[in-house]
């Protein structure tokens, strides 16, 4: 235990001939089972180990006859039933569901909402430029220890800690930690920033795709509406050069006399003056893209209309609660990864695929003896799992009780990796088509973020046939990845709003449209005409450092001040007993190994600060200070939250005894629900619960000293 903790008495406190019997130090995955009527002839079953019971007795004897009598017969068969199905809600009694909060409706609605939830937009158009731009091959090295380091460990300590509790961020850590109650708060805050723009991208994917469903995409050709004189189109350029002597310069035609006239031939093959009709389309026709953050200019109503569509979708995913969204996420989860497929094999057939995908792998060795790799590589994992953001805990707290989410943090975990993986396979073979197309080095053709996905790929699909058919299928790859973690997020804020308010729940619908009404107001400023520097701010801010520092107090939280060895022990209450390599690999990692890392995460970015830069335009002072404001967001929600606790706290207490009270578990820490509980006929007013299956006429949870 813990000096600066305490854990409530989650397991058995059996009265024998009067002296308790602890079984605390229990924690095998078997019958934890021991009812005092009819059981006291089989007490000896275990006595070295503290253990009693029918079914210690039938595990340890199996061959002897166990008596037929009345109260023999309900000990044995409810034995019986634990060390068959150790991992049943229903043992005995009803589980109790406290203030109608919900649950999923089967293990893999949960499976799929956390696949869906981190595997998004980011696998598909930010792993692949890192990979490019640190190494190649060489960086799968310190992606995959990252995984190692941060992501996985940070993933299993969420999951198991929403889990166990059955309450969102917002109010689990004020019964584990009072005096930092607030991180629960900061992650919502940081949820909700992400949510307002990832949405947008959302709108933005969906203007796509309407726009896609036509004969020839838009973007095929320069269009004057919208083209610039840089425009270059290669389907123009080919009709063009069909005719002899003629040249295709600045969305005209030149014929043969023209060209000799003008002397344009020169110009006409300088390829740093083109630009492909995709990014043109992008930021003029779609954006209409301003000269800087300081000119936001009107609505585009175009995109505004898309947000509303996706805002709605949400909504409806939402509004009946986690059953709803446990049915959509199948779908969500699952289609990218047939669209992924289908893409591979049609990437890997075109001419110039192979070429890419070996700048893709061909590792650069020399890369790894720079801190920034390492850094981006911890980045990349820690905003793929998602960890500090709360939708972990969220999705988790509405699992069963003795759900494993050791093993669903281990398929995600490697699931997320894998599908990044993949998807670098998937883009570079395409780029590799696109850059001998134009015949230009791989690496000049190569972008990230929005880039890729609305300006390289859209031009890339141009040059495939049946064009309009590729760009369906992208563009729904990438809307049901977006609303995947989109469904989550909001999740994550609606239920920090119920979990705060109880008396909510009982009005899901309206809290959902509120804050569907709520972020789609917020996100209009985003779809304006300087939209897209915001939401490269927001961007680079809402998410960035002050999420490695709540994932710092988190482990310190759990790891320190409640305890490793009792967080452990609260998880083998829902999984099962595991080995002591396997306690010493978390309590390493959770006290020790992860929050190094995420300390040089977090000085290493305050080191390398800059101010920002878009499209090669700096932004205003004024810019960034809104910027770190939005980063200080959580921190301000920490402390200001710890100064009132500790306010509240009674003014008698001297300041260190305060410290000592907020820093302990209250009397309420524990498995907040699915804990079947019966009352026992024979001693009236006691209960019987289980796990343990302990009598007594207290709370079976009081908090023991």
């Amino acid at each position: 235990m813990a000096a600066s903790g305490t854990r409530s008495n989650l397991y058995p406190v059996v009265v024998r001939n009067g002296q308790d019997v602890h079984h605390t130090s229990v924690s095998h995955n078997e019958a934890q089972i021991d009812l005092l009527r009819g059981t006291e002839k089989y007490g000896t079953a275990q006595p070295s180990r503290g253990q009693s019971g029918v079914a210690w007795y039938k595990q340890d004897h199996a061959e002897a006859t166990l008596e037929d009598g009345p109260s023999d017969t309900l000990a044995q068969d409810v034995s019986s039933t634990a060390v068959l199905t150790p991992l049943d809600d229903d043992l005995v009694g009803n589980p109790q569901e406290p203030d109608n909060r919900g649950s999923w409706s089967g293990r893999f609605d949960f499976l799929m909402s956390l696949l869906g939830y981190s595997v998004g937009l980011g696998n598909v158009w930010r792993f692949p430029y890192l990979c490019y731009s640190n190494g190649g091959g060489a960086f799968l090295f310190p992606f995959i220890l990252m995984l190692i380091l941060l992501g996985f460990p940070l993933m299993f300590m969420e999951l198991a800690f929403g889990q166990f509790a059955a309450l969102g961020p917002a109010a689990i850590f004020d019964r584990i930690c009072p005096l930092f109650y607030g991180i629960g708060y900061g992650m919502t805050a940081v949820t909700l920033m992400v949510a307002l723009y990832y949405t947008v991208i959302i709108g933005w994917a969906f203007l796509y795709l309407f726009r896609s469903f036509t004969s020839e995409l838009p973007w095929e050709r320069c269009h004057k509406e919208w083209a610039t004189e840089k425009c270059y189109s290669h389907r123009d350029a080919q009709e063009c050069t069909s005719i002899n002597g003629s040249v295709y310069y600045k969305n005209t035609c030149y014929n043969a006399t023209e060209v000799l006239e003008l002397n344009i031939t020169d110009l006409a093959h300088n390829k740093s003056a083109r630009s492909p009709p995709a990014q043109d389309f992008f930021e003029v026709e779609i954006l209409k893209i301003s000269n800087g953050i300081d000119e936001i200019g009107a609505v585009r109503w175009q995109i505004a209309l898309c947000l509303l569509l996706a805002w709605t979708l949400t909504f409806l995913a939402l509004s009946k609660g986690v059953k709803s969204v446990g049915k959509v996420v199948y779908f969500t989860a699952l289609f990218p990864y047939v669209v992924l497929t289908i893409l591979f094999f049609r990437g890997i057939t075109l001419d110039g695929a192979k070429e890419g995908i070996a700048f893709y792998l061909t590792p650069n060795f020399s890369q790894l003896f720079i801190a920034k790799t390492w850094v981006d590589a911890a980045v990349q994992i820690f905003f793929a799992l998602s960890p500090a953001w709360g939708g972990l805990i969220t999705l988790s707290s509405y699992n069963k009780f003795h759900n494993n989410c050791f093993k669903d943090a281990l398929i995600v975990g490697v699931g997320n990796v894998a599908t990044s993986i993949f998807a670098g396979f998937v883009i570079f073979g395409i780029v590799g088509y696109l850059a001998k197309e134009l015949d230009m080095p791989v690496d000049q053709v190569v972008d990230q973020g929005p880039g890729l996905a609305f300006i390289v790929f859209p031009d890339v699909v141009t040059r495939l046939p049946v064009s309009p058919l590729w760009s369906i299928l992208f563009f729904v790859m990438l809307i049901t990845l977006g609303m995947g973690s989109e469904f989550a997020l909001l999740e994550t804020v609606m239920t920090a709003v119920q979990d705060t308010f109880p008396h909510l729940r009982e009005k899901k619908t309206w809290v959902v449209l509120t804050v569907c009404i709520t972020g789609f107001l917020g996100g209009l400023v985003i779809c304006t005409e300087g939209g897209m520097y915001i939401l490269q701010l927001m961007d680079t801010y809402a998410a960035s450092w002050s999420v490695f520092l709540m994932a710092i107090i988190e482990c310190v939280i759990l790891a320190w001040i409640y305890g490793a060895d009792n967080f452990i022990q609260d998880i083998e209450m829902m999984i099962g007993h595991r080995n002591i390599h396997w306690h010493r690999f978390f309590k390493l990692f959770w006290k020790f190994l992860t929050p190094a890392t995420l300390l040089f995460l977090l000085f290493f970015n305050w080191i390398q600060y800059s101010r920002m830069k878009y499209a090669g335009k700096q932004y205003p002072l004024w810019a960034d200070m809104i910027g770190w404001f939005m980063a200080f967001i959580p921190i301000i929600a920490i402390l200001s939250m710890s100064v009132f606790k500790f306010i509240r706290t009674p003014a008698e207490k001297s300041f260190v005894s305060k410290l000592r009270v907020l820093m302990k578990a209250t009397p309420k820490w524990g498995p907040a629900h699915k804990v079947p509980r019966c009352e026992d006929e024979e001693n009236s007013g006691k209960i019987v619960t289980n796990p343990g299956f302990t009598i007594s006429s207290q709370n079976p949870f009081e908090t023991k000293m």
